[in-house]
This record gives structure tokens, C-alpha cells and sequence, in this order.
């Protein structure tokens, strides 16, 4: 089974990860009534791109809690790769591992094998985030092929705020039943 593409507007695949420092959380299942959750997926600590990306991330954590998003990050890594990454970019936002290669499928997101031994030991997932609106569902999707086509936090944040704002319906919902 190939990866599949999620639908805009769905719940997402029931997907529940180990957190570190304990505990799991279940990805599209907000915390807070009435907030959002922005997933993001990164590669793994072998990713010198997601360091970066998750560190403007931490950056502006404080502002998406203001509009009413949590963010969680996800990877592929265990759970001391993933140590590893959330102390090198001095993560305070919720770090799960483990994903695996069927909830990758599942996401619809991109697999690579490494390109040696020496990038990492097992198949990781390409970037992908998910902002999955109040009401659990996906409102907004961006997955990547690549460790450099990934949302840019800022210009996301000033969505999640503006769609909120507006009231702005979840896009790209068509399906084509053979009639235009």
C-alpha cells in the first residue's frame, strides 16, 4: 500500500504517540477545547534544516498559543534521537517519536531512505504539517518531498490568526463524482 492522500476537511487517522517526558498525545485531538493543533512532522535529528525550522518554531510558540494553536512535533526518530533534537533547540513544546512507517503512510506523507548510514539507521518522513481547526478537523495541509519546501512559521501563524478571524472555510474539498 502506497501513501494516500488525506482529504481536506477530514479527521485525521487515529494516531497516538509517546510524548517526551511522559505521557502520549493523540495527533488532532487538541488539548484545549476551542483551540487548534499545529502538527509538524520533521525528518529526524539527522536534519540539520528541521533544527532550524523547529527552533523558529520555539520562537514563536508563545504568539500561536495566543491564537488559540498548540503545537506538537513528530518524527520518526525514538525517543532518545528525539531527546537529542528537543535539547539541541531547546524545545518547550510537545515533542512525540515513533512514528511509524504505516502512520506515515497513513498522514500521507513523503518516505526517504537515508542516503547512508551515517544520515540515520531507518526510512524517516519527509516535513509535513497538519492545522487541524477546533472543530478536529484538517484545515490546512502541507506536506513536502524535500527538507526545503516546508510552511514558513510566521506567514502560518498570520493564517491560522486570519482564518480565525474570518471565519474562512476549509479549501480544496471538491470531489469529482465523473459529473463537473
Amino acid at each position: 500500500m502506497g501513501t494516500m492522500k488525506l482529504a481536506s476537511g477530514s479527521r485525521l487517522p487515529e494516531i497516538t504517540l509517546p510524548l517526551l517526558g511522559g505521557g502520549t498525545v493523540t495527533l488532532g485531538n487538541v488539548q484545549n477545547a476551542g483551540n487548534w493543533q499545529l502538527i509538524f512532522v520533521y525528518r529526524g535529528l539527522h536534519c540539520p534544516l528541521c533544527k532550524q525550522y523547529l527552533a523558529k518554531l520555539e520562537s514563536l510558540k508563545d504568539q500561536f498559543l495566543a491564537s488559540h494553536a498548540e503545537i506538537v512535533a513528530v518524527s520518526s526518530d525514538p525517543e532518545e534521537k528525539a531527546k537529542a533534537m528537543t535539547e539541541s533547540t531547546e524545545l518547550t513544546f510537545p515533542v512525540a517519536y515513533g512514528l511509524s512507517i504505516e502512520q506515515m503512510q497513513d498522514l500521507g506523507l513523503y518516505i526517504s531512505h537515508p542516503r547512508s548510514p551515517q544520515e540515520t539507521d531507518r526510512p524517516f518522513p519527509e516535513p509535513g504539517m497538519f492545522a487541524v481547526n477546533a472543530e478536529g478537523k484538517v484545515h490546512l495541509i502541507d506536506i513536502s518531498n524535500t527538507p526545503f519546501n516546508r510552511s514558513n512559521p510566521e506567514e502560518l501563524l498570520e493564517t491560522v490568526e486570519w482564518i480565525q478571524e474570518n471565519d474562512y472555510p476549509i479549501r480544496g474539498t471538491y470531489e469529482y463524482s465523473g459529473q463537473p
